[in-house]
């Protein structure tokens, strides 16, 4: 049994706009059964370019019953039946949230008649609904009203069970069909060609600019994933609305998709990609003499004219930092502010510290390391490679941060593992170095050495 539905709205998507009109036309594939419309009060104002589109008011809306009163006829109308829409995605995202939100849970297949459309009547020049009317010849009247929409739909449903001699309405309800999810403009293609290995991916508009990039360690997984939920925030559905074409590019390994992904934001700035486009370096560490002359560094919040030795975006990366150089110059944890729940250095015994926590090392001793330290932190970034499986048995992924800020990215064959650092200098693709990059690829040498290089 098929419900063919159609609505009508106060705006474009779910999580902040209600339904002003339903209709639902029951049917058991070949013949109508059961009938249903009503109007809706949305309890909120109907903006006046959807008053002049659908000739829905306020004023008309003002005594029909608000979405409470009609949920229990409408769930009992749709709950056991195939819901059926054209860019069924959109309906579903309205009925099932309004439904949700009085207590019914709407678990039921979906099929779109734009999608099915598009395989039983190819090469059409447009797969909207009055476009299709007129191809197909199909009368339509009351254009824009919830009924009169439903009414084409249900007659070009039953035009489509008659023409789809290929079955493939039987493959678009299948469980797991993408043709019940993905967005109507969306080929399956795009996504059943992605291989379930680590990489980005790229969502495309009509023009085929590029509007969102993303990662993950299976491309096709994540993807499929962006679709199969049912959203309904403004953005997400902005998203959908827009999207045309996936591309993706393969990595190889975790770093490296994570590297592309900050470099490809960086260079593209995508309409829908919020993270990294303020990825600012909040945190420092500064220098200060105490009241017993004894010179200090801590990680401060970056203000404007406050002078630090090294930025960094979170501050994790700081305490990471900071105990780096602690331990090299033989520093006290407490002194630079990585020990803050005693009152002595509890680290001496098996730490660098020295003893000037409890007045054990001479002040000026202690300051000279402490200047030694600072000088370091002024210096350039260490060079290093970090190394990770490639796209394929025959390579590796190379991150390689070398001198005065280069940044080198690529895939390099097994024997050219061990090259010199002049060498992987020009086997790899410069890259404009950021923060977040610079920060990711240290925190991960450092938390998997045997993947990374140093040069001196």
């Amino acid at each position: 049994m098929y419900a063919i539905v159609d609505i009508e709205t106060t705006g474009g998507n779910a999580g902040s706009g209600k339904m002003t009109e339903i209709a639902i036309i029951v049917s058991d594939g070949t013949t109508e059964l059961d009938r249903f419309t009503t109007l809706i009060n949305p309890m909120q104002p109907i903006p006046l370019f959807i008053e002049k589109l659908t000739g829905i008011s306020d004023e008309l809306v003002k005594n029909a019953p608000v979405f409470s009163e009609v949920a229990d006829r409408i769930f009992e109308l749709l709950r056991d039946k195939v819901f059926v829409a054209h860019n069924v995605n959109f309906d579903f995202s309205f009925v099932a949230h309004q439904l949700q939100q009085h207590g019914h849970t709407l678990s039921v297949r979906k099929l779109c008649t734009v999608r099915w459309s598009r395989k039983v009547f190819e090469q059409l020049d447009s797969y909207s609904l009055g476009n299709l009317c007129r191809s197909l010849s199909i009368p339509i009247s009351d254009r824009h009203r919830a009924m009169g929409d439903a009414q084409a739909t249900a007659t070009l449903f039953h035009r489509l069970m008659e023409r789809d001699q290929k079955g493939y309405v039987q493959q678009m309800l299948k469980k797991g069909s993408m043709d019940s999810y993905l967005p109507i403009h969306l080929s399956n293609t795009d996504v059943e060609s992605m291989p379930n290995v680590p990489g980005i991916y790229y969502f495309h508009d009509k023009k085929g600019k590029i509007i969102y990039v993303g990662k993950a360690i299976r491309l096709r997984k994540r993807v499929t994933s962006h679709f199969s939920n049912n959203d309904v925030s403004k953005r997400k559905q902005e998203l959908l609305r827009n999207v045309h074409r996936i591309t993706y590019k393969a990595c190889g390994n975790e770093l490296m998709m994570s590297v592309m992904e900050s470099l490809e934001i960086k260079k593209i700035w995508p309409e829908f990609n919020r993270s990294q486009k303020r990825f600012e370096n909040r945190f420092g560490i500064c220098s200060f003499l105490d009241q017993q002359g004894v010179l200090r560094l801590g990680i401060v919040k970056k203000k404007r004219n406050l002078q630090v030795h090294a930025s960094f975006p979170l501050y994790a990366d700081g305490i990471r930092l900071l105990n780096g150089i602690s331990k090299e110059y033989k520093l006290c944890p407490r002194m630079c502010f990585i020990q803050k729940d005693q009152v002595e250095c509890t680290t001496q015994t098996d730490s660098p510290c020295e003893g000037i926590c409890v007045q054990e090392e001479q002040v000026e001793h202690y300051n000279k390391k402490v200047t030694n330290a600072i000088l370091q932190l002024h210096e350039t970034t260490p060079v290093v490679a970090v190394f990770g499986e490639g796209r394929d048995a025959s390579e590796f992924a190379c991150v390689l941060l070398g001198k005065k800020d280069f940044l080198g990215v690529g895939f390099i064959s097994v024997k050219e593992r061990k090259s010199s650092i002049k060498k992987l200098t020009a086997l790899l693709e410069p890259q404009p170095i950021n923060e977040f990059v610079r920060s990711l690829v240290l925190y991960y040498a450092e938390q998997h050495p045997e993947q990374a290089v140093y040069f001196n």
